[in-house]
């Protein structure tokens, strides 16, 4: 039984193949550059604040991990991360997009290692 980001990937892998075959056909409404972007390597990572009311964590996606920590401080980021200073505390590097959003969303669900990250991140500097 496949995972479902191997079953995403092989979509693509099907999509991209039907695309390349498909070149010439003005039918097609599929951005070559857009699955292309899927396969590129993606991080998910655990960001870190000293809040009034306790060490809050937030995790998330990109496929460029200094540029969204300075959207996230700048307070471009997610609604939840603005008007706060945070700091990286955990990254992986993933071989995909899509593995990253999937690995992402287990994360999020793992409230253990974020508070385990929390408790050993609290007092850093960033």
């Amino acid at each position: 039984m496949r995972s479902a980001a191997e079953s995403i990937e092989q979509g693509l892998k099907e999509a991209l193949a039907h695309v390349q075959g498909n070149a010439g056909a003005a039918s097609h409404d599929i951005d070559l550059a857009k699955l292309e972007t899927l396969r590129l390597p993606g991080f998910v990572y655990v960001l870190g604040c000293d809040a009034p009311d306790g060490y809050r964590t937030y995790v998330g996606w990109t496929l460029d991990l200094e540029r969204r920590l300075a959207q996230h401080n700048s307070g471009n980021g997610a609604k939840s991360t603005r008007g706060r200073v945070w700091c990286l505390i955990y990254a992986e590097r993933l071989p995909s997009r899509v593995e990253a959003m999937s690995r992402e969303w287990y994360l999020k669900r793992d409230r253990q290692m974020r508070r385990y990250l929390a408790l050993s991140a609290q007092g850093q500097d960033c």
